[in-house]
């Protein structure tokens, strides 16, 4: 019989690096493809692993993520134990938020006593991907492990840019590298390196024992504290985010894809990944679906235009436009003679007659000129948009809905 699961998702960040995208919202509240928010993706991997009952620790700018999760994350009125519920920080040591991962869920410790599961899942919220955490469960309960840890294997040449984690042939962790600059490979792969995902398995006592330690020495990080603490004496393992295996994964999917979303070009090259006849990361997948926002309004509506590679949400009106390898969201009206190229455009925004952008993202609420021209001139867009040190031009989220959008 399978252990009661009870899932934290941390969903605080700041998200530094996407401003001015994070200016208004947090990281994980983040608009990311056609209908999806950065932290729908951890949530619905959660879902679709039947693991239920979910806390989203929320601190930064959380008021569109909590608003999000309330229109759009009910999961059952009847069913006690369903839900998605939103908790920021409890300061019960004082008037402090949180002070890292470890922390977050500390503040939370009543929360795990009530509940009293087998397991606790902690995951993040800011990361693009698939996974089924019922295998990263079995693999747990398969090892007697008291704590595992998700890892992802990247080519030793890429592994410096992460915390590298060292096992055994057991898979059993015997030690961490933070960003070193010889990173020690994998046991049976010389060519490639774990590295830690941020997302764990722990045992109830085990991880209440061990937030309580953390606490009295003042240690508020998982990756950076209580693994490593844990490590010593007690059975940590790594699973391999490598081996999980998805129902629906198309041929020409990239196997184990994994996005962190936390730059600009970063989150603009993983919406980039989901266009064109075999994306890298299918968002078509029936039997492992992103459960997406709910969209109250009309259909899109093409009058004319030429479209080529791009995912055209609902409500978007487009008069007379060329758009190409682009994203236009929902209730976004694009007017005659319009041209979109590499663009992300978000949630009703007007782009009017004339104007062309390339290379742009354009968040909420914007209105783009009669005849401008924006990514063509990074000395003009400077005047207007925030130039990311990729190139990429973002004009930061507008005030309020616009006149003739829907």
């Amino acid at each position: 019989m399978q252990p009661k699961i009870l899932a934290f998702v941390l969903a605080g960040g700041k998200g530094e690096r996407l401003f001015p995208l994070t200016a208004f919202r947090s990281k994980p509240s983040v608009p990311f493809g056609g209908r999806y928010r950065i932290a729908d993706f951890v949530l619905s991997n959660l879902i679709n692993s039947q693991i239920y009952s979910i806390y989203l620790l929320v601190q930064y700018k959380s008021q569109s993520l909590i608003e999000h999760v309330r229109r759009n994350w009910v999961l059952s009125p009847v069913i006690k134990d369903h839900f998605v519920a939103v908790v920021p920080p409890q300061m019960r040591m004082g008037p402090e938020w949180f002070q890292g991962t470890a922390d977050a869920v500390f503040q939370n410790m009543t929360i795990i006593k009530e509940h009293n599961p087998g397991l606790v899942a902690v995951f993040g919220a800011d990361h693009i991907y698939r996974m089924d955490i019922r295998q990263m469960v079995n693999f747990h309960l398969e090892k007697d492990a008291l704590v595992t840890v998700a890892a992802r294997p990247v080519p030793i040449e890429q592994a410096s840019a992460f915390g590298v984690i060292m096992s055994d042939s057991e898979n059993r962790i015997v030690g961490f590298q933070e960003k070193p600059r010889k990173p020690l490979p994998m046991p049976n792969d010389p060519g490639r390196a774990y590295v830690s995902m941020g997302n764990y398995i722990f045992n109830r006592d085990v991880l209440l024992d061990a937030l309580a330690r953390a606490q009295r020495k003042k240690q508020h990080d998982f990756g950076a504290h209580v693994i490593p603490d844990l490590v010593a004496s007690e059975r940590v393992f790594a699973y391999d985010f490598g081996t999980n295996v998805i129902p629906g994964i198309k041929s020409y999917e990239e196997k184990g894809y994994w996005r962190d979303v936390g730059t600009i070009s970063a989150f603009f090259e993983a919406q980039m990944n989901m266009l064109g006849d075999s994306p890298l990361f299918e968002l078509d997948n029936s039997e492992w679906p992103i459960h997406p926002s709910n969209y109250e309004g009309p259909s899109s509506k093409i009058l004319r235009g030429t479209i080529r590679n791009s995912i055209i949400a609902e409500g978007t009106v487009i008069h007379k436009a060329r758009i190409s390898n682009s994203v236009i969201r929902s209730g976004v009206v694009i007017e005659n003679d319009v041209s979109v190229e590499d663009c992300i455009i978000m949630d009703q925004s007007v782009l009017k007659k004339g104007c062309r952008l390339r290379k742009v993202i354009v968040d909420k609420y914007n209105v783009i000129k009669e005849g401008e021209s924006l990514g063509f001139d990074p000395d003009k867009d400077h005047l207007s948009c925030h130039i990311d040190p990729s190139g990429i031009a973002i004009l930061p989220r507008g005030g309020r809905p616009q006149k003739g959008a829907r």
